[in-house]
């Protein structure tokens, strides 16, 4: 590696190019909460008995600081276990100390995923019926509304 090339690959770390191993980590962190969170190791109210899908863990790139996404299964409509989570951070952290080895354990910030949501509703457009009707291939290469739309033939 070049000294050009060394130089080019430490700006891409600086801007948050640490990618693998941003990933890596992030990866630790999501087993490690998803384990402590089925444990129920968290006294909450708001917590007992549910159940919560750690979907994503998003490292920033100095590894001080951590977004958990995560999905309680029955949804979330009042935020109840996204601010259980987040006030009992702190525990979870030191929890999470037992768990995962690193210099610095990052604070945490659960938010909710709303990834799947998204994906639902794409899904219900793809299936309604008028775009299913745009997405028909038809046989003659004439478009849908009996016009001659398909300019090869025409030339």
């Amino acid at each position: 590696m070049s000294h050009f090339d060394h130089e080019k690959s430490a700006k891409n770390h600086r801007r948050g190019g640490g990618g693998l191993r941003l990933l890596r980590v992030g990866e630790n962190v999501r087993h490690a909460l998803s384990s402590i969170l089925a444990r129920g190791e968290v006294q909450d109210d708001d917590l007992k008995g549910a159940s919560v899908t750690v979907s994503e863990v998003r490292i920033s790139p100095d590894l001080r600081n951590a977004t958990i996404f995560i999905m309680p299964l029955g949804g979330d409509p009042q935020r109840l276990v996204t601010k259980a989570l987040n006030k009992n951070a702190a525990f979870l952290r030191g929890q999470l100390s037992k768990h995962v080895t690193m210099k610095y354990l990052p604070r945490l910030k659960f938010k909710l995923d709303e990834s799947f949501d998204e994906a639902t509703h794409i899904n219900t457009l793809l299936h309604d019926p008028r775009v299913k009707q745009d997405t028909k291939i038809n046989p003659e290469g004439a478009g849908t509304d009996g016009g001659d739309d398909n300019l090869v033939d025409q030339v």
